[in-house]
């Protein structure tokens, strides 16, 4: 087991695709890998699933895989050598085939549709900035040279524009048929686009296999942020976009928030982009960096992210090693756990939730070194791991997709294995099992699970016990 309880999710890219490198991320603490389907080939993806599939052989240790799909890009069109913009000038912007000449801009022809007096668009990561005077015409407020192909953030607006566009479509279905654990949305705005995906993945023959992570970085969707996570299974704070299209000091408000919530409903929270970011060439962060991180897991998060880190870095391991030095710092501080232990969450009147509730308490009482859950969906772990025991999650399931999903949910270490055939076999085949995973005689442990065993959604058994 990791010596730690939060996730570390690493971003696959040119500087981590041969298997050797990937062996060596997941050695030194990677417990998901990121597939950017903004960038190479069905090819490239593939080869990194297979390398991911055996090591999970290798290693007899369960890897989320997170297919993080593109989602719509709105840019500018061919700008030729880059058009400059100057203080207080005045620019036209409007849909056209042809490069832009003089001071038009061609904009996406979805985008053309909600033009409007006092609209505020951003251009290359907010490098650039206009207001709108009207449909066509817009003052220029932050200057600079806007190059071809650069990218439009639309503030406080809602796009006409489906989260799932016609390439996500086919990387989706790719995706799926390789089985990818995780499908990560982009572009999401309101409850409705995670219901649209939801529908599309659901069609496929191993749809109904994966999970679906909502990526909010659209002020939209952190208006609309309990709809959104009631239905989806995971969030990420990408907190890139989310840089651009708020005010920058309102971003760790909001992290905090979705972290907050996510919490509340279950759900796993990873926080992304821009964590170890010096470490793309440095050999070390710097210390806002590593602040950064700890930050997040005082928070609450059930993983960090590492991006352009591990995909093009330098230090793609180090950059690993270093986050799994700070998040066992962290959790290592007394007051996290207070923290965690002075948390009011809401509770349903369910067997479920009373037996999750339950597990945090005693694992304090009895100083419990684990707690184990026989699951099929994962949904008992996911109830046990927001109440944030301070013990290990050993997941107990019989399917290899949810082992695998579970990699990603706090503190949990997932195991495959078939469910006992009773009460009595099922104490043999834990204590069997602890032994496998490294707890010592003596220690103290809970069992959770659901009798008859084997059946969804019938946890209501807790036992405490000695290996």
């Amino acid at each position: 087991m990791r010596k730690r309880f939060a996730k570390i999710l690493a971003t696959l890219g040119p500087a981590s695709a041969a298997p050797d490198t990937m062996r060596l991320l997941h050695d030194v603490g990677v417990d998901a890998f990121r597939l950017n389907f903004s960038h190479g080939s069905h090819d490239d993806h593939l080869a990194n699933i297979t390398a991911i599939r055996n090591i999970e052989k290798e290693t007899g240790r369960p890897i989320a895989i997170v297919a993080d799909m593109q989602g719509p890009k709105l840019r500018v069109g061919e700008m030729g050598a880059g058009l400059e913009l100057r203080y207080g000038d005045t620019v036209t912007l409007r849909q056209s085939e042809g490069p832009s000449d003089g001071d038009i801009v061609h904009t996406h022809p979805e985008l053309t549709k909600i033009l409007e007096t006092g609209l505020v668009l951003k251009f290359d990561d907010g490098k650039l900035q206009v207001t709108m005077l009207n449909q066509t015409e817009a003052r220029v407020d932050v200057p600079g040279r806007l190059k071809s192909r650069k990218g439009i953030n639309v503030v406080n607006a809602v796009l006409p524009v489906s989260a799932m566009t016609d390439k996500d479509r086919v990387d989706l279905a790719f995706a799926l048929d390789q089985g990818a654990d995780w499908i990560a949305l982009s572009f999401v705005q309101n409850a409705q686009d995670v219901l649209d995906a939801r529908k599309i993945i659901l069609a496929h023959p191993r749809g109904d296999k994966a999970g679906i992570i909502v990526k909010i970085e659209k002020p939209s969707a952190v208006e609309d942020l309990h709809s959104i996570l009631s239905i989806a299974d995971a969030a990420m704070v990408a907190r890139g976009d989310l840089g651009v299209e708020l005010p920058l000091e309102e971003v760790p408000v909001v992290q905090r928030k979705i972290i907050r919530k996510g919490r509340e409903l279950g759900k796993p929270v990873i926080v992304a982009t821009h964590m170890l970011e010096s470490m793309i060439d440095a050999p070390t962060p710097t210390r806002a960096e590593a602040s950064d991180v700890a930050t997040a897991i005082y928070q609450g998060a059930d993983c960090v992210m590492l991006s352009a880190e591990t995909a093009v870095g330098r230090h793609p391991a180090t950059a690993v090693a270093i986050m799994d030095r700070i998040i066992t710092a962290a959790e290592g501080d007394p007051t996290l756990w207070e923290h965690f232990k002075h948390t009011e969450l809401p509770h349903e009147s369910s067997a479920e939730d009373a037996i999750s509730r339950s597990i945090e308490t005693i694992a304090r009482t009895i100083n419990a070194q684990a707690v184990f859950g026989y699951t099929r969906t994962g949904s008992t772990v996911h109830r046990i791991a927001r109440e944030r025991p301070p013990c290990r999650i050993i997941g107990l399931t019989p399917d290899l997709r949810t082992a695998s999903q579970l990699a990603l949910v706090w503190g949990t270490h997932p195991v495959v294995t078939e469910d006992p055939e009773s009460f009595e076999a099922m104490l043999d085949h834990v204590r069997s099992i602890a032994a496998d995973v490294g707890l010592k005689p003596g220690d103290r442990i809970m069992i959770s699970a659901g009798v008859p065993f084997g059946v969804p959604g019938t946890t209501n058994t807790l036992k405490i016990d000695t290996v």
